[in-house]
């Protein structure tokens, strides 16, 4: 974002006012999931029935660790399920149950060596597979026998009702599924197989497999209801109470989900037990299966809706945990440190990764204790850091490296607001952008805890443009930005504090060395040999024939070596550069080749006027803010403009039209040119030709705390109007 202000006689006042929408958006996806929760549940399910299903609940606050006791299960149902049907028929599956038995072992040793589990939680588990196998046919009443379960487990709570009814369905259905697997090459599975009549299900495996499959699939469906029902249990209760929303919601329905849950294991039970026996030239899979699917589809109902509920439930701790590691970063940086190590760590370590750096010298992952009692900048930025940024940046960073004195270091900060977005074209650059840096750097953006880039975004004030936050030894930060003095002094702005900002500017006056700094080494010697020396920009190119074409003859005229050379204009790289390639084609004048070199002139400009705003400094009464000022309104008038001087503090400047007007009428004011010297002179003339010019533009790029509420013309002094201007790109 860019902020442009424009002159006007008479300044406005806007006010804007955000629309106050009805409610938040997470207050009405909450209200959306609730709205179809309670379709859900109350169109299907009756009140009555319902009401008879919570008066089984009678907890008597024991408690059952779960998780384990449903890693077993998840593994007995994996392992009943036959991965090939074949090899059952033929007794060729010994591999498959072979490869299995280490898990099997690990899991069961897993779940062993929990505590807590109650001593006869295996008789409760045996009583509901007697359930299962004795009552769960014969067309029995699926209802009555779900509530005899519920009855049975009336003292335990939901969540452990479906996991211990889950692990006896499991024990049931792993039985039937052992027998038919070992049937082929076990003498005792045979035997069981013969008199439960098992060979006949085998035998027609294939005619009746709609019916399994209809099983296979419930029973996913009820893993994925259990599942989800244990994850509320498990939600950290100091971010979210159960009688908070929306987990006091999703809460409410779990009586419910556990009835079908456990309804459906009745429903798969009784499928198995019907096939025994049976006369399976009659038998029509069709029927059974649609029942079982319709089941499926209703239990995967309830699990989406408790999913939903879920992922609200969990977006709300994310930003509870959020706003707890944002505090705590608050109060990190108001407490005095020994050394910068517990800031670095809060900073980048809070996803335990031991090695969150890259060392951009060796490209190889480090710890942040290498930052140890050393002044660090961070420089944050998105990944539309400009390379030359990171050239200039790299050029000041490799001049530290041989001055002992200087113990700093770089740290690249990538803050990316949305990773979920995140691609083989953001990983590109990322990586190239880390190849290009000989710093520090954060491994990837995804190390970055959300409350670190709410910190950085809050207090740092960090929006597009990059910064540069200046961390002593200890770890408390002395700039907020410090990339204008980097631009501005390079390395001799170190340790970067405001203190050393102010003591710097003290010495500094409006000068041509000022301006133009390390970029062109020809303007400092030139500088030292006292010759006269123009700078001038813009982008029309009719105007710079006819300017550099007059200055020319004129200094020839005169008798004076006049240096010109074209700097360019902000932000138009292309444009510029095209016209470089002609002034330098046709013999112009001088050019800077290099399109870097044109990006930091008028960078250091910029980084000038915000240093001096930091300060609090006015246009009245600091002299080098109002000759900056000038310059940028030069710059972002679209007209071409001229500053011509001798030596380093000489100087006379005009835009376009003054300029080139100036010179054509020298005849006017060469008596006072050989008089009292050439740029006395066509300043004094500049001073009689001028006339406050409307409107003139100021453009400033957005950067943080650093845009004015009031700005005046450097032309006439009045206050200009602002506005706000969103661009992409700089051509």
């Amino acid at each position: 974002m860019q902020v442009r202000y424009r002159v006007t006689r008479k300044p406005h006042i806007f006010t804007f006012e955000p629309k106050r929408p009805d409610s938040s958006p997470k207050m009405q996806q909450q209200q959306q999931v609730v709205k179809k929760d309670r379709r859900m549940f109350s169109s299907t399910d009756d009140s009555a029935m319902m009401k008879q299903v919570v008066g089984t609940h009678s907890p008597d606050g024991r408690d059952v660790e779960l998780d384990p006791i449903l890693k077993v299960i998840e593994d007995t149902l994996h392992h009943a399920i036959p991965a090939n049907i074949d090899g059952v028929i033929h007794g060729t599956h010994n591999g498959h149950i072979d490869a299995l038995v280490l898990q099997e072992k690990t899991a069961f040793s897993s779940f062993e060596d929990v505590d807590g589990i109650p001593d006869g939680l295996a008789h409760v588990i045996h009583k509901i597979s007697c359930e299962f196998s004795c009552k769960c046919s014969g067309g029995a009443d699926a209802h009555a026998s779900t509530i005899a379960i519920l009855n049975i487990l009336s003292s335990y709570s939901w969540e452990a009702k479906v996991v211990i009814s889950l692990a006896a369905f499991a024990v049931y259905f792993g039985e039937f599924w052992l027998v038919a697997q070992l049937y082929a090459t076990n003498p005792l599975a045979k035997s069981v197989a013969l008199l439960k009549q098992l060979p006949n299900i085998i035998e027609h495996y294939k005619s009746i497999k709609p019916r399994f499959d209809a099983v296979n699939n419930l029973i996913k469906a009820m893993l994925d209801v259990t599942k989800c029902i244990i994850a509320f249990k498990n939600l950290p209760y100091q971010y979210l109470q159960d009688d908070t929303p929306p987990k006091s919601t999703a809460l409410s329905h779990i009586p419910t989900a556990a009835y079908w849950s456990i309804k459906s294991m009745v429903a798969c039970a009784s499928q198995l037990t019907s096939l025994l026996g049976m006369n399976y030239e009659y038998i029509s899979a069709t029927s059974e299966a649609w029942e079982l699917s319709s089941l499926a589809h209703k239990v995967d109902n309830i699990h989406e809706h408790l999913k939903g509920l879920l992922l609200l439930c969990l977006k709300h701790i994310e930003e509870k945990q959020h706003d707890e590691y944002y505090l705590m970063l608050v109060r990190i940086f108001d407490v005095p440190h020994l050394d910068n190590l517990k800031i670095l760590k809060a900073l980048f370590c809070s996803k335990d990764d031991i090695h969150p750096l890259i060392d951009g010298s060796s490209k190889t992952r480090v710890n942040v204790d290498v930052l140890r009692k050393k002044t660090v900048l961070l420089l944050i930025s998105d990944l539309d850091i400009s390379h030359e940024e990171i050239l200039v940046l790299t050029q000041i960073y490799k001049e530290s490296r041989i001055q002992p004195d200087l113990h700093y270091e770089v740290v690249w900060v990538p803050v990316v607001d949305n990773l979920a977005t995140w691609n083989d074209s953001h990983q590109h650059k990322l990586e190239q952008l880390q190849s290009m840096m000989t710093w520090h750097m954060v491994h990837h953006p995804t190390l970055l805890e959300t409350a670190v880039i709410k910190y950085i975004k809050q207090v740092w004030h960090f929006e597009k443009k990059p910064i540069l936050v200046a961390l002593d030894p200890q770890g408390r930060v002395t700039s907020p930005n410090a990339l204008h003095m980097v631009w501005i002094w390079r390395n001799i702005a170190y340790p970067f504090t405001s203190m050393k900002e102010d003591a710097l500017w003290k010495e500094e006056s409006w000068t041509l060395e000022l301006l133009v700094d390390h970029i062109d080494r020809y303007i400092l010697s030139w500088i030292a040999d006292q010759k006269y020396i123009c700078l001038y920009g813009g982008d029309d190119l009719d105007w710079i024939r006819k300017f550099t074409a007059t200055a020319s003859n004129i200094a020839r005229t005169v008798g004076i070596q006049l240096e010109m050379v074209y700097v360019g204009k902000s932000g138009t790289k292309e444009r510029i550069r095209k016209i470089s390639a002609t002034i330098s084609e046709e013999k112009l004048s001088h050019t800077w080749p290099d399109p870097t070199s044109v990006w930091y002139f008028w960078t250091r400009l910029e980084s000038m006027l915000y240093s001096k705003i930091q300060q609090g400094k006015s246009f009245d009464s600091d002299p080098i803010m109002k000759e900056v000022m000038t310059m940028m309104s030069f710059d972002g008038s679209d007209i071409g403009w001229a500053l011509i001087c001798k030596g380093s503090a000489e100087m006379a400047r005009a835009n376009a039209d003054l300029a080139f007007t100036s010179l054509t009428e020298f005849e006017n004011w060469e008596g006072d040119a050989q008089e009292n010297g050439f740029v006395p002179a066509l300043k004094g003339y500049l001073d009689k030709l001028h006339k406050p010019q409307h409107c003139n533009r100021l453009i400033l790029p957005g950067i943080s705390g650093g845009v004015p509420e009031v700005v005046v013309c450097s032309e006439c002094g009045r206050t200009m109007e602002k506005f706000l201007m969103f661009r992409c790109c700089t051509d």
